[in-house]
């Protein structure tokens, strides 16, 4: 009897099992990366909550971008979001399925309407673009090569501020990351005087990166992977990703 009692109440008692727990870093990118973001953002909520359905906690570090990707590389933590992949990339992390796209325009003044079919096209003008960002093959090979005037600058936002004071002709942004600054920082005035063509500079897809150097870390992208398309497959990840889209009149 006293035996069966003891079964009894080990069964009873609850779990004291932790939870798993990843320890992910970031950076500052808002509407979909911010440590104060509702959710630290919206691309952090989709990693966070695909997880989640595999029954994994994330931890989120926040660290300019370089650091957060070298703590990932060396293996000081499980792994950073979100990337763009590449081949150099795919040797040194697992790479998860695409999370989000990322598409560049290029953003102008409105009483200087820009036009452009090429690369090529863009000679003469004043071009910004952010330190340590990458704006594509073409746009990278011809500021390597000096045949485009780029001015590199600290921040997006310096880079608006000098597109609306004009010492600059066209910035290159993430269309809805480019919104919500414009919206963040700027007035319905400022706004309305600003445009973007229609022709997009790059597009790509963005991605969780999990380092290689942990063994355990080829699992946890199977099932990120996996969280990922249960929550896809809900509509809960193009609820999200709509939600961070601000009006696309710039006037507002």
């Amino acid at each position: 009897m006293r035996r069966l009692l003891f079964w009894l109440l080990l069964f009873a008692l609850p779990s004291t099992q932790a939870a798993e727990e990843l320890r992910l870093t970031n950076g500052e990118w808002a509407p979909y990366l911010g440590a104060q973001l509702p959710h630290h953002g919206i691309a952090s909520r989709i990693v966070a909550e695909a997880f989640a359905l595999e029954g994994i906690e994330v931890r989120w570090e926040f660290h300019p971008w370089a650091r957060s990707l070298l703590l990932a590389e060396r293996g000081d933590r499980h792994g950073s979001a979100v990337w763009l992949s590449s081949p150099h990339r795919k040797e040194t992390f697992f790479v998860s399925d695409p999370i989000l796209d990322s598409t560049y325009y290029l953003f102008h003044r409105k009483d200087r309407p820009l036009h452009w079919e090429s690369i090529e096209d863009l000679a003469g003008l004043r071009l910004g673009a952010t330190t340590g960002y990458d704006y594509g093959e073409p746009f990278q090979r011809a500021e390597a090569q000096q045949s485009l005037q780029i001015r590199r600058l600290g921040s997006d936002l310096l880079g608006f501020r000098q597109l609306l004071a004009g010492r600059l002709d066209a910035f290159p942004m993430d269309k809805v990351v480019g919104f919500d600054l414009l919206h963040e920082q700027f007035s319905s005035a400022e706004r309305a005087r600003l445009s973007f063509h229609p022709r997009p500079l790059r597009s790509d897809s963005l991605h969780l990166l999990l380092s290689r150097r942990i063994p355990q870390n080829a699992d946890y992208m199977l099932r990120f992977n996996a969280g990922l398309a249960r929550l896809r497959e809900s509509g809960k990840v193009s609820q999200y990703l709509l939600e961070a889209q601000r009006p696309l009149s710039l006037g507002r």
